[in-house]
């Protein structure tokens, strides 16, 4: 029994042994190693929760921005079309002017080739009531004559001309 008990003691003995052994050698460096990775991992998961935290809130800056400049584009389309409509109405505007200065030049260029109308009218009319005149008399009118009767068929003319 003593045997036994001698190999239960150096058992014991080179358990503890190897136990101290392995505790300097494999589990501190183990539990080293393993802390560290925790603590890489612990790391990691804070970066990422930085960056994600960072992304948010360049996501909400870009929103912002986005919103800024709709709202710019917005602005400045409304400024085009107001500047598009004043700008049409006053081209509307000089084209109503010139066409009624066309209408305004047109009646005048009307009544004057009226005018020289009637007036080459009175000289022609005259010339035939004087020959009409003539042949009926008999005779040939001098030219104070001429002067008298085409007045005279010219205030008649004139007064007809009132009546219509």
């Amino acid at each position: 029994m003593l045997d036994f008990s001698v190999t239960l003691v150096i058992a014991i003995i080179n358990i503890a042994v190897l136990t101290v052994i392995l505790r300097l050698v494999l589990f501190k460096p183990v539990t080293k190693f393993m802390a560290d990775r925790a603590k890489r991992v612990q790391d990691s998961i804070d970066q990422s929760e930085r960056a994600k935290t960072q992304a948010l809130q360049l996501l909400d800056e870009y929103e912002a921005k986005l919103r800024t400049a709709e709202a710019d584009a917005e602005h400045i389309l409304q400024n085009a079309r107001e500047e598009a409509e004043i700008e049409a109405a006053e081209i509307v505007a000089a084209g109503k002017d010139e066409a009624q200065a066309l209408i305004v030049t047109a009646r005048r260029q009307i009544e004057a080739e009226k005018q020289a109308a009637f007036a080459r009218f009175k000289i022609e009319a005259a010339a035939l009531v004087m020959a009409a005149s003539g042949r009926l008399l008999q005779r040939e009118l001098n030219a104070d004559d001429n002067r008298r009767y085409a007045d005279m068929l010219l205030q008649e003319l004139a007064a007809r001309k009132g009546n219509i």
